[in-house]
């Protein structure tokens, strides 16, 4: 029952993880082209974009955010696993267990001061000095893209206990 439940919800965070790195990608190529666009209205045109750097900087936050619970999902940070062959099979699974429990820990501090950022700059209306844009949507996807990777480092937590390994084979049953 318990290996079960964890694979639905295994499958149904893989899946939020890709719909964010999807949307994360279509910013990607969002913001190259308005680059391109501030470029040539820049220096071929003579007419600058206003506002095109507030724009750039949270395009870049946003896309970063969204993309951080998919490249978490997918194993795709850098790992240093230089110390894994002294370590043996009981350090590597001591560490693993260790890792995630560190970073569930770092992450939820830092989700629940995003999140109070998020209140405060929507209860002060923050904005952007330029354009005015709000601030507070931003802090919102910060704390939305940390708190996935949150459940994606606590579903690995209880995949390791049950099978010794983050992405392993859940026993029968």
């Amino acid at each position: 029952m318990l290996a079960s439940t964890l694979r639905a919800w295994s499958v149904y965070t893989g899946r939020a993880t890709l719909v964010l790195g999807w949307v994360a990608g279509l910013l990607l190529v969002l913001m190259t082209a308005l680059i391109t666009a501030a470029v040539i209205m820049r220096y071929a045109v003579g007419q600058p974009i206003l506002g095109v750097n507030e724009i750039v900087q949270l395009n870049a936050v946003a896309l970063a955010m969204l993309a951080l619970p998919y490249a978490t999902y997918s194993g795709a940070h850098v790992r240093a696993d230089i110390f894994d062959p002294a370590l043996g099979r009981w350090g590597r699974w001591l560490a693993d267990l260790l890792t995630r429990a560190v970073s569930v820990g770092a992450l939820y501090f830092l989700v629940t001061r995003a999140w109070d950022k998020a209140l405060d700059a929507r209860e002060f209306g923050d904005a952007t000095n330029m354009l005015n844009l709000p601030i507070w949507p931003f802090y919102g996807l910060i704390a939305l893209g940390m708190a996935l990777c949150v459940l994606v480092f606590v579903l690995e937590f209880a995949t390791i206990l049950l099978t010794g390994h983050p992405k392993g084979e859940f026993p029968n049953g």
